[in-house]
């Protein structure tokens, strides 16, 4: 496991959009929000170009990550918003190039691809987090959203209890692993792929945004056919975004699918599609208990490169 370098006031982040064009207002007000955390942002150059030509398109979007990772005086890549299309670029990433560079790369929603194939490819610890034009704009971002990201320059270990949001479980345990996961679409579209998620020994994260009940049993079913629960070692549920009737029935799916699981499985983590919107490391140790319901998971930056 690679940990990257922790920031610091003055250092340079570059922001970049593997996934879409992001709105030009909201990405300013978001790169505001860094500025004032002390960080110097660069935008990649292809950032605002639109699709017109979608082999050109993935071809711009590669070569802002590709140059992100080798410059030497960018110590964090964050991206700016979700989309679709991400997952084309994971067959292009050198990634003996992103080991040799070791840095932060932070986003969520469509970007859940990279982050688990960079990390599986290249052992770097990656980051589950808000991103900057659609978390943190003035119109979404919020004080609980912001502060997650000061983990990045202290290095200390992240504590999620219900003083974050009011959590609930479904299996009681204990469960002991590096959590890895995301959005539970992007974690079924790489199943049977080099990237597949590999959640052996792991605490697993999933979450996901306004997919109806039914959509969510077919993808946890495909994702458990497939050996993803086989040797889980705990499972945590972020806010799917689901309202009514529909999270009446989404309830049900969970409480069905989980029941007699033999790890713990908590409910209502503010991860991904919600606000606030907490940033997380995957790759690195975590600990889910269930009395009360917590899960403490280690730094994912260090002082020193350590490996």
């Amino acid at each position: 496991m690679i940990k990257p370098p922790a920031l610091k006031e003055g250092d340079r982040v570059a922001v970049i959009a593997p996934a879409g064009t992001p709105d030009r207002e909201h990405l300013n007000q978001g790169i505001r929000v860094l500025e004032d955390m002390g960080l110097n942002v660069v935008i990649g150059q292809h950032v605002f170009d639109v699709e017109e030509d979608l082999k050109a398109i993935d071809q711009k979007r590669l070569a802002d990550l590709d140059e992100a990772f080798c410059d030497p005086d960018i110590r964090g890549i964050f991206c700016a918003n979700g989309g679709h299309g991400a997952a084309k670029l994971a067959d292009m990433i050198d990634y003996d190039k992103v080991k040799r560079n070791p840095k932060i790369f932070w986003g969520y929603s469509d970007i859940t691809y990279l982050l688990n194939a960079i990390h599986k490819s290249s052992n770097l610890v990656t980051f589950h987090g808000p991103m900057v034009a659609s978390d943190l704009n003035d119109e979404q971002r919020t004080k609980e959203t912001v502060s997650s990201i000061s983990s990045l320059f202290t290095g200390e270990s992240i504590t999620y209890d219900s003083r974050k949001s009011p959590l609930n479980t479904l299996i009681h345990g204990k469960g002991e692993g590096h959590l890895v996961g995301g959005n539970l679409t992007l974690l079924t579209n790489g199943l049977g792929t080099p990237y597949q998620v590999n959640a052996n020994g792991a605490i697993l994260l999933i979450e996901d945004v306004a997919e109806p009940a039914f959509r969510v049993d077919l993808m946890l079913t495909h994702l458990k056919q497939a050996g993803g629960f086989n040797e889980v070692q705990g499972v945590v549920l972020g806010n799917f975004q689901l309202e009514g009737e529909e999270y009446v029935k989404l309830r049900k799916v969970l409480q069905n699918f989980f029941a007699g699981a033999s790890f713990p499985v908590v409910e209502n983590f503010h991860f991904g599609h919600c606000q606030p919107n907490y940033g997380v490391p995957l790759g690195v140790k975590a600990e889910l208990t269930t009395s009360p319901p917590q899960l403490v998971i280690d730094a994912g930056v260090t002082k020193s490169m350590e490996v």
